[in-house]
């Protein structure tokens, strides 16, 4: 067999073999776009969002380092939910009176933190809006699109806007630094986390660890979805307030230590 031979038999094994590997993975962008597809207005397209999952999907492939002895799967599963994300970001498909009010909730959620020093209960946040307690509920559901299982918030070490989910285990990244702040945000989040009701901490569990969805969250609980969209939108706000009062009294006291050195 001569060279050219042989490399066009070795190029044409690398092409079946990452086409093999995309269409073993497409199943888990469906179910990746369906997951993130339920929580969205009707409006915005499945199909969309698969075709998002689809180029995460050719992304992963494209830079999967199998050096760092992280399975392709869990790897593309993380590129692919970053993509779809990152698409919807893009769309900015949120109604922006919408957003406003999710801004409000956050602030009187804040306030009340800081008066009550505890978490306050949604009759509390309800008054403090000038809400009834179904006029709560009912934004509370109508929020819960927005967040689309993201949890942003500004990083104490950069000012930059990041995502938590990039914390979880699967996260691709294996610098020692990385290792070290991801390890230093599980710990914040397990203790923000301890700190909600148990209702918020079952639905939590269940809908990130357990991957069930509203609906069968809602059966394990015996509840309705709707009440189920509505915990885990309070429980969203619950974490990004404390989260953002942890991560910049964190940052507060790096940059002090910086400082400090180099004085």
């Amino acid at each position: 067999m001569s060279k050219n031979t042989a490399r066009v038999y070795t190029t044409r094994q690398e092409k079946e073999e990452r086409d093999s590997i995309l269409l073993e993975q497409l199943p888990q962008v469906r179910y990746l776009a369906r997951r993130i597809h339920e929580r969205l207005p009707r409006h915005v397209p499945l199909e969309d969002l698969v075709h998002a999952g689809v180029i995460g999907l050719i992304d992963a492939l494209n830079k999967f380092d199998s050096s760092k002895h992280v399975q392709f799967g869990s790897y593309a599963k993380f590129r692919i939910r970053g993509a779809i994300l990152d698409s919807l970001r893009e769309m900015d498909w949120g109604p922006r009176e919408l957003r406003r009010k999710a801004r409000k909730v956050e602030e009187a959620h804040r306030k009340l933190s800081m008066e009550l020093s505890r978490a306050p209960t949604e009759n509390e946040v309800a008054a403090e809006m000038g809400m009834t307690l179904q006029e709560l509920q009912h934004l509370l559901g109508e929020l819960d699109s927005l967040e689309v299982g993201s949890l942003r918030i500004e990083s104490p070490w950069d000012g930059k806007e990041e995502d938590l989910c990039d914390y979880l285990p699967s996260a691709p990244e294996d610098t020692p630094f990385f290792r070290c702040q991801r390890s230093e945000m599980k710990q914040l989040l397990a203790r923000v986390v301890a700190e909600l009701p148990d209702k918020e901490q079952q639905v939590l569990a269940l809908y990130y660890s357990e991957e069930l969805t509203m609906k069968e969250v809602g059966a394990v609980l015996g509840i309705g979805e709707s009440r189920v969209s509505q915990i885990h939108s309070l429980a969203v706000v619950r974490l990004r307030s404390r989260l953002d009062e942890m991560m910049r009294l964190t940052g507060n006291r790096t940059r002090a230590a910086s400082s400090g050195a180099g004085a």
